[in-house]
């Protein structure tokens, strides 16, 4: 297996991999299937996104995405990785992240940040050893097929030494 940057020839690959994770209803609160042309439009030339492929077959993604739009909050994205079905529980996740990590820290981000449904296991173990750290839980955040759905919240830095520039430019409100 080896990681490399997404290009928009994987579109199709991604959203097959992305419609699992939705049909499986253990990752995302999204339910409708994605198309390669949604995919598409997730490669802003900000936001890197990382391929897992064997065998010209592509096995995991990890993607990241934009936090919020204040300009103080530009050093913060939002990431996901999923893995196909039938590739799960052979690193294919480890290391989509992995690469994902030293993509989104080349692409100047000092921090990722996301939310994990409570009973994902898998994932949040994978997160907690590549050094994520859970930071709360959202309580009924949404509802997904008209359950509402805890999740917890995940973080990590990126590099110790980033800059966040002043707290003027960026006040919680």
């Amino acid at each position: 297996m080896q990681a490399r940057a997404a290009t928009r020839a994987d579109t199709a690959a991604i959203a097959r991999i992305y419609n699992e994770g939705i049909a499986d209803r253990g990752a995302t609160f999204e339910t409708e299937p994605r198309s390669a042309e949604d995919v598409l439009g997730w490669f802003d030339g900000a936001h890197p996104i990382i391929v897992v492929e064997h065998a010209d077959e592509i096995l995991a993604f990890a993607a990241t995405s934009g936090y919020r739009p204040r300009a103080c909050y530009a050093g913060i994205a939002e990431f996901s990785v999923y893995v196909a079905r039938a590739a799960r529980g052979r690193g294919a996740g480890r290391l989509a992240l992995q690469a994902l990590l030293g993509a989104a820290g080349e692409a100047g981000f000092w921090k990722l940040v996301s939310r994990v449904f409570p009973e994902n296991t898998a994932s949040r173990k994978l997160l907690a050893a590549l050094g994520f750290r859970e930071v709360g839980i959202y309580e009924r955040h949404a509802q997904l097929d008209g359950a509402w759905r805890d999740v917890v919240i995940v973080e990590r830095l990126l590099d110790s030494q980033y800059d966040v520039g002043s707290a003027e430019e960026c006040i919680i409100t």
